[in-house]
């Protein structure tokens, strides 16, 4: 498996890639004016897959992600690198760099096998953040890309994005996933309900209430044909409670956009929602890729910080 497995890019040092706009172009932009706290965290991952991308071991290659990262992922990103320099109990903060790139590189290549090997043609993205892999991957003919996110999200990538190509079929959904209306809105873009579909929750389930997760999940599943395939992330109540964890959750809630939910047996939390999954923990087979820096603790082990790449089918 070679390690960074995108194609080249061609850019423009006056548009960015492909024709994205660089903050001399549009500088407003880069304030993110209209974000809200979690939102804003959308722009610390862009920030720091584009420093993925300028690792001679990079996992992948992101050229958008400086782009829609501005100056405010960044400095976002220049805060947690800081608490991650503050070891707390003889033990180290996590490194959130090495997790990101994990998890964009797991979620990279298991949507790739969705779609080129099962033969999964529509990709909900739920919320789509600042993600790019609708233009930064190659993806089967008639694949329908739907990004769903509040409208101030969607604004926001779309001036950065400029007139950048995407190689699926994209639509754009603007809407609040924990509000009703998503399911007639994404039809309305050209979702069909009876075909099966993959949904990728990154980056979201830890800001949530627990009843908030269990719905989403549970809407999701109701929607969804029978077949379709469910991919998110998740830690366990343990990873929030931690001392080691504190400075960097200690950021987050700085922001506004505290952690709070975990879970410690994530295959059981959906199989109550209507999903078949498994849990797999950075630095296991298929989530190492060479980068994950701690041994990864059993799942009998009491006392362990833990993040799960959850990934299954619609309950039979």
């Amino acid at each position: 498996m070679t390690t960074h497995h995108d194609a080249p890019r061609t850019e423009d040092p006056t548009t960015g890639p492909e024709g994205t706009r660089t903050e001399a172009q549009n500088p407003g932009a880069a304030d993110a004016d209209g974000l809200g706290p979690l939102e804003r965290t959308a722009l610390l991952t862009a920030a720091l897959r584009a420093a993925e991308t300028g690792r001679p071991d990079r996992l992948y290659s992101d050229p958008y992600a400086a782009v829609l990262a501005g100056t405010a992922g960044p400095a976002l990103l220049a805060e947690v690198a800081a608490a991650g320099a503050r070891p707390t109990d003889g033990q180290e903060v996590p490194s959130t760099p090495d997790f990101n790139a994990i998890r964009t590189r797991f979620l990279d290549d298991h949507l790739r096998d969705l779609t080129t090997r099962d033969g999964i043609r529509q990709v909900v993205l739920a919320p789509a953040g600042l993600d790019t892999r609708a233009w930064r991957l190659d993806w089967p003919d008639g694949t329908r890309w739907f990004e769903i996110d509040r409208p101030a999200v969607l604004a926001h990538k779309h001036d950065r994005l400029g007139d950048a190509v995407p190689r699926a079929d994209h639509r754009s959904v603007p809407a609040d996933l924990l509000a009703p209306g998503w399911e007639d809105a994404l039809t309305a873009a050209g979702y069909d309900p009876a075909l099966p579909s993959v949904w990728v929750l990154e980056g979201l389930l830890y800001y949530l209430p627990e009843a908030e997760v269990r719905g989403l999940l549970t809407r999701i599943a109701a929607f969804a044909a029978p077949g379709s395939a469910v991919a998110a992330d998740l830690v366990n109540t343990t990873a929030l409670t931690l001392p080691h964890m504190k400075p960097l959750l200690d950021v987050f809630a700085d922001w506004g956009a505290p952690w709070i939910f975990g879970v410690d047996a994530p295959e059981d939390l959906l199989a109550a929602c209507g999903w078949t999954v498994r849990a797999l923990q950075p630095g296991e087979d298929g989530a190492h890729f060479g980068r994950w820096p701690d041994p990864v603790p059993p799942r009998t082990e009491t006392g362990a910080r833990r993040v799960f790449f959850v990934h299954g089918r619609t309950a039979s």
